[in-house]
């Protein structure tokens, strides 16, 4: 399946889907778990980890068995109402949980799940744990802030009160290394997006997409598992990602030690 076909929340050459948004009878995998961290420990996730980090040679499957470490954590994506100057919207808006994987190796991943009407289920393993690094710093930065993503531009920030906080070089490049205040940073993504929301004409013509690199086409994933994109996936279990200016590409780069 060509994952560009199914048009928004295209997935990086580093990003494989583990189980979609199918049945769990249907696509063979684990049932629907009471919580995130139960679904992404779940043993069948585990083994479709394992062959995960075993792709292409990188570690024998039988030496590749995986951990998951400590809870999930809730992944925020820039909010359409923000961007629309909506009052009261909050900056951005939780899409799924990512918990983060381990192999012996050393390798990691992040797994998300996200919650449809029979629980919770995994629907995607991401090279890397930028998803719970991430929200550790933001933690550490600025203690009880909004750790969010603006998928555009693969930035990351973290937000309390009237102030936003760079939390990786995309980020800095953005709003400057001391941040910005929420009302400017809510200027500047007017500008920058703010005619690309859903209904708009740029929507309308099916030009959608944000901005930033396009991602090259997903490797196939380890096993049988559908290549299909996380927001095909999870509308599919229940979720909403139905902001047209976000379906952009999840690109997943490889960061410096510095950011390690």
């Amino acid at each position: 399946m060509n994952a560009r076909a199914t048009g928004a929340g295209l997935l990086a050459a580093a990003t494989l889907v583990l189980l979609g948004a199918l049945p769990a009878a249907a696509a063979g995998g684990p049932p629907p778990a009471p919580t995130p961290e139960l679904a992404a420990s779940a043993p069948g996730t585990l083994d479709t980890l394992a062959r995960f980090f075993a792709r292409d040679g990188a570690a024998a499957r039988s030496a590749a068995a995986p951990r998951v470490e400590g809870g999930s954590v809730p992944v925020r994506i820039l909010s359409p109402d923000f961007v629309a100057g909506k009052a009261g919207a909050p900056v951005a808006r939780t899409e799924f949980r990512a918990s983060r994987a381990v192999a012996p190796d050393g390798q990691k991943a992040s797994l998300w799940t996200v919650k449809g009407a029979g629980g919770w289920q995994v629907v995607n393993i991401a090279t890397g744990d930028d998803e719970i690094r991430f929200a550790e710093q933001g933690g550490r930065l600025l203690p009880g802030g909004l750790v969010f993503r603006e998928p555009q531009i693969d930035a990351w920030y973290v937000q309390k009160g009237t102030k936003v906080l760079p939390l990786d070089e995309d980020a800095i490049r953005a709003v400057g290394r001391n941040g910005t205040s929420l009302t400017a940073y809510r200027e500047r993504v007017a500008r920058a997006y703010g005619d690309k929301l859903p209904g708009s004409a740029y929507a309308g013509k099916g030009a959608a997409g944000g901005y930033g690199p396009q991602a090259s086409e997903p490797v196939a994933g380890p096993g049988p598992e559908p290549a299909v994109t996380v927001a095909s996936a999870t509308a599919g279990a229940g979720a909403t990602l139905a902001l047209v200016l976000l379906a952009t590409a999840a690109v997943r780069r490889r960061r410096g030690s510095a950011e390690a």
